[in-house]
């Protein structure tokens, strides 16, 4: 699912209040000297880019490279697992690893790039993406991949709101600024639909280790264009350590259960731990941010059910969609037996349905309205999931490809207007702390749901279970049913 993305953190605020500023022409003399020469703007003046389109092409290669990784490590998870071993625990830890450091870090990473100053907030970000690409890459065990994978997945929660703060910093004018936008988002969408192909292309040609060297003549050509870009300013802004410290572990401790519990068992000592910290850390975090002057997560806002809902909506759907291709990605693999490149052909169809998708979803909503396309898409995610029950080892590649119609839909048809209406319920100086709530939650919803996934996948002798996969399936489609009736009873109507 590639959908509109929300804009992230500051960066969203700052594009949200962006309006552009026309600075007044001086009075032309009747006569003007020859000799004169144009005085120099004066320092405090905004600095408006000449080279925007540089900013441009840096910020969207970044956000393009940080999407392909996600879809393209799926893909090669087979061929990791057969080089570094860890079995499917460690397959979940390499694609979790990597999204709840981006789910925990993405709510505050704003604020990075707003003391920072953008250009330098997201040469970080990219410079330690594109080292912790090299150490993925040169990884001697599943340990070593893991950990690195944490950084990436840090490193990519700075990149995608400096690659928009830098997209407002080069783009005064409106008008411009929203086709850059525009452009920026169709990258997303188009790296998202290259990821697996390219993936398995890599895998199969060169090894699993290539998707991730990839990353690395890419990070070199966006710092080379930074060069270019002017600095960018900096502002104040808090930076809450304790909830950013409490919310990390609250994940980190819920992931561990969820994806140990599959494989250690669910009244082990290391998991009922995991357990107890993810409850404790919770806890702390809701008593952190009720006394933080600034807190990177306001209490009040999530009570607000235009708010909460949403969030719990996204949550659900993201569920849905990652849960769902971490599921795809070893089906074909490892029970029919494809190819890498073949396996990444199959989610073209897909991604071509949820881009058309995503085109359509706001003009719907314009029409009958929020509330019904968010419901309507919701029901068909469910249907999704239930048309998947029925897959097999020898189910035939054209109706696997019709059965997957209903996942490409259901969530490409909610998240534009999930996210319109989450940015209604708020005030504009919140647009950004909202946006990244909902980032957030989407993205810890895909990782909880590949962890349960990889619990559930895992049959005797490492191999591919059909009724672990359908009791997944069937879990998934509970939890969008309940968010269903969450959404026809809480949300407005209009």
């Amino acid at each position: 699912m590639r959908s509109t993305p929300a804009l992230s953190a500051s960066a969203s605020t700052a594009i949200a209040h962006g309006h552009g500023q026309q600075s007044s022409a001086p009075k032309l003399r009747r006569r003007r000297s020859h000799r004169s020469r144009p005085t120099a703007p004066p320092a405090d003046a905004p600095t408006v880019p000449r080279r925007g389109g540089v900013a441009l092409i840096a910020s969207l290669l970044g956000f393009t490279v940080i999407t392909i990784d996600v879809s393209a490590v799926n893909i090669a998870l087979p061929a990791i697992g057969k080089s570094l071993g860890g079995g499917m625990t460690g397959l979940q830890w390499v694609v979790d690893a990597y999204t709840l450091m981006f789910a925990a870090l993405m709510i505050s990473a704003g604020a990075l790039a707003d003391r920072a100053g953008a250009r330098r907030a997201y040469a970080w970000g990219v410079a330690l993406f594109t080292l912790a690409s090299l150490g993925c890459a040169l990884a001697p065990g599943i340990g070593v991949l893991v950990g690195a994978r944490v950084a990436q997945g840090g490193a990519a929660a700075v990149v995608m709101p400096a690659s928009l703060a830098l997209i407002r910093q080069a783009y005064e004018d409106a008008r411009a600024r929203a086709r850059a936008i525009a452009l920026w988002t169709v990258g997303g969408s188009v790296a998202m639909a290259a990821g697996p192909v390219l993936g398995g292309l890599l895998t199969d040609s060169a090894g699993w280790r290539a998707v991730f060297l990839l990353n690395l003549p890419v990070g070199a050509v966006i710092l080379g264009l930074l060069v270019r870009v002017p600095r960018s300013a900096r502002r104040p802004a808090a930076v809450d350590g304790g909830g950013q410290l409490t919310a990390v572990l609250a994940l980190a401790g819920l992931a561990f259960a969820v994806i140990e519990g599959g494989h250690l068992g669910w009244t082990s000592g290391p998991v009922l731990a995991a357990a107890a910290l993810a409850v404790a850390s919770g806890c702390a975090f809701r008593v952190v941010e009720a006394r933080h002057r600034q807190p990177m997560v306001p209490l009040g806002m999530l009570m607000d059910r235009r708010v909460a809902v949403p969030l719990a909506v996204g949550f659900a759907v993201n569920a849905a969609f990652y849960g769902g291709i971490f599921l795809l990605g070893l089906y074909y693999q490892q029970l029919r037996g494809m190819s890498g490149i073949a396996a990444g052909l199959m989610f073209v169809p897909m991604s071509a349905v949820v881009t058309a998708t995503n085109l359509v979803s706001p003009r719907l909503a314009e029409r009958i309205g929020r509330r019904p396309v968010i419901v309507a898409g919701q029901l068909i995610f469910t249907g999704a999931m239930l048309a998947m029950l029925p897959m097999a080892a020898h189910t035939p590649v054209w109706l696997v490809l019709v059965l997957l119609l209903p996942l490409s839909v259901g969530g490409a048809l909610v998240v534009p207007a999930l996210t319109a209406l989450l940015m209604d319920a708020v005030p504009g100086e919140r647009a950004g702390t909202a946006s990244g709530l909902l980032n957030s939650f989407r993205q810890t919803g895909g990782a909880l749901a590949v962890a349960l996934f990889g619990s559930l996948l895992s049959g005797h002798g490492g191999g591919f279970s059909l009724p672990g996969m359908r009791i997944g399936l069937l879990t998934v489609a509970a939890l969008l049913l309940a968010t269903v009736a969450l959404s026809r009873l809480l949300l407005p109507r209009g």
